[in-house]
């Protein structure tokens, strides 16, 4: 009899045990419930159309000097990333050659000098010569005149007209000679005023070479390379010192052919300098380069650079040689876009919460494109009409129902 009791309670107790692991299976699960978080449906919309050039940043002015004359460097005035002015010293060369050449010049024109005063006083010697030849051969003129109408009365004999005749043919010979001699002086002062000339020039120009010993700056600016050094032969054509103007700075974006013809002359566009940080800065396009590279098949546009905020300041930080992306608005499209803070970066994934039928927030993963101010373009993952979280992500999960 207690036997039988006994396997008539282990059977109540397994039949327990069943019921209650039946009833666990079977126990809906709880859906958790947020309230507050800002839902938008997705829809397309015009967004800028952007093309993206890639450039470097140089001087609108850079001026590379070098010598006009061979000869050592004797100083250095200047060292890299000083600031110079117009007009200041830079490196002087030796140019004893051409101060040689100048002091033989120089002589060369007192020389000249000296000869055209002596000319000018034969000229003033022959001048009066001249006028009192003129003055006897008027005289034997008129002398010889009267003396041959006496012959002809028989006034005065044959011998005597002879005699004023010969004096008459000695003077107009003598008047002649003075002519000539003054002609020649007047034409001998022409070669010794070109030689004057002449000399003038080569004192000009050798005093321009001394001169080229002295290098200086032409602009306002800063001294971005220096390959002087002291005892280093100059040469002419052989870089010594480049000068760039720091306050005129422009990008020199390479644009590919495709896309050339949708820029415009004057067009505003936004530039960023990676290397100067959140800097914002408006480039404007000043030049569009007529030619087009046929290795690259792209063209340079150049886009004068102007910080946003303090322009001081801006222009002092740029440099020629940094890189910096130009990007061009060419139009407008139309764009599934989303609000930035709606998107989750977990590593290498994007992804979103996106609302079904019923209020639940499923996680999805998504392709962003590009960024526009606050929102982001959704490239895949996303379709028009699609409900998602906007505000309040950090407090959704994956299946809780939002209110």
């Amino acid at each position: 009899m207690r036997k039988k009791i006994t396997l008539i309670l282990i059977g109540l107790v397994a039949v327990g045990i069943a019921a209650c692991g039946k009833k666990e299976e079977t126990a809906p699960e709880k859906i958790r419930t947020v309230r507050g978080p800002k839902v938008e449906a997705v829809q397309t919309s015009p967004v800028e159309e952007v093309y993206e050039a890639v450039g470097t940043v140089r001087s609108k002015v850079v001026s590379v000097l070098s010598s006009r004359v061979t000869g050592q460097i004797l100083a250095v005035h200047v060292r890299e990333g000083d600031r110079v002015q117009a007009g200041q010293l830079l490196l002087e060369i030796d140019t004893r050659e051409a101060a040689a050449q100048l002091r033989k010049a120089q002589a060369g024109l007192r020389e000249a000098r000296e000869m055209l005063e002596e000319v000018e006083r034969n000229i003033q010697a022959a001048e009066s010569a001249k006028m009192a030849a003129q003055a006897n051969k008027t005289l034997a003129i008129s002398t010889f005149n009267r003396y041959k109408t006496l012959l002809e009365r028989r006034s005065v004999s044959p011998q005597e007209f002879e005699e004023v005749q010969a004096r008459y043919q000695g003077t107009i010979a003598e008047a002649d000679r003075a002519g000539e001699m003054h002609r020649a002086l007047l034409a001998k002062k022409e070669q010794v005023l070109a030689k004057m000339e002449q000399a003038q020039a080569e004192v000009n120009k050798a005093q321009l070479a001394v001169g080229y010993a002295q290098v200086t700056s032409p602009i306002d600016g800063l001294v971005t390379a220096k390959q002087a050094e002291v005892g280093v032969l100059a040469t002419p054509g052989l870089p010594l010192v480049t000068v760039e103007d720091d306050t005129h700075y422009r990008l020199e974006a390479v644009v590919e052919e495709s896309q050339i013809g949708k820029i415009r002359a004057g067009a505003t566009v936004r530039v960023g300098i990676d290397a100067l940080g959140p800097i914002e800065w408006l480039g404007r396009v000043v030049e569009i380069g007529p030619a087009t590279d046929p290795a690259s098949r792209s063209s340079i546009v150049k886009l004068e650079l102007s910080p946003k905020g303090d322009r001081a300041r801006g222009r002092q930080i740029l440099r020629s040689g940094l890189f910096g992306k130009a990007l061009f608005s060419i139009g407008q499209r139309q764009a599934l876009t989303v609000p930035e803070k709606a998107i989750m970066v977990r590593g290498q994934l994007q992804e979103i919460y996106v609302l079904d039928s019923e209020n639940i927030a499923r996680l999805r993963l998504i392709k962003t494109g590009k960024p526009y101010g606050q929102r982001v373009e959704i490239s895949a993952g996303l379709r028009g009409g699609e409900r998602i979280v906007v505000e309040g992500v950090e407090a959704v999960s994956d299946g809780s129902r939002v209110e």
